[in-house]
């Protein structure tokens, strides 16, 4: 689900789950839940996460959308 595309998208911008705190504003540990699917984010928050990976919102929920095969 999301978690797994949002740790695809940020491996590939060669960065950190700490770096990608830092430059979203959130803690480390939270990106790490994020990841693991324990939480879900905010809007807000989606949005501050993929501007420092460098991605839109929509790019990263399109590459959910696909590799679930689910079409909403």
């Amino acid at each position: 689900m999301l978690g797994s595309e949002l740790r695809k998208a940020r491996e590939a911008a060669g960065m950190s789950q700490e770096t990608l705190g830092f430059e979203a504003g959130v803690h480390r540990t939270y990106i790490s839940l994020l990841e693991r699917n324990v939480k879900s984010p905010t809007l807000n928050v989606l949005f501050r996460i993929c501007k420092a990976l460098g991605i839109s919102a929509s790019e990263l929920i399109a590459r959910v959308e696909t590799s679930t095969g689910e079409d909403c």
